[in-house]
């Protein structure tokens, strides 16, 4: 990834998506910021460039926020 951008996010970039990656064209990163089993569940998810989701569902209510 872009060392620049590795710098500015500040949640980072964690680690290969890998459990979900069936569902993306693209490598994406999923970084946990809680505990499942304490709290709900948060995450960042970064996408490398040109990455792209197969339309996959949540569900469990899910927030999506984009940073451009």
């Amino acid at each position: 990834m872009d060392e620049k951008f590795e710098k500015e996010n500040i949640f980072g970039f964690g680690d290969e998506n890998v459990n979900f990656a069936k569902y993306f064209i693209g490598k994406s990163y999923l970084n946990p910021l809680t505990n499942p089993k304490e709290i709900v569940f948060l995450a960042n998810v970064t996408f490398e460039p040109g990455c792209r989701n197969n339309w996959h569902i949540f569900i469990t209510p899910a927030r999506v926020v984009d940073k451009f």
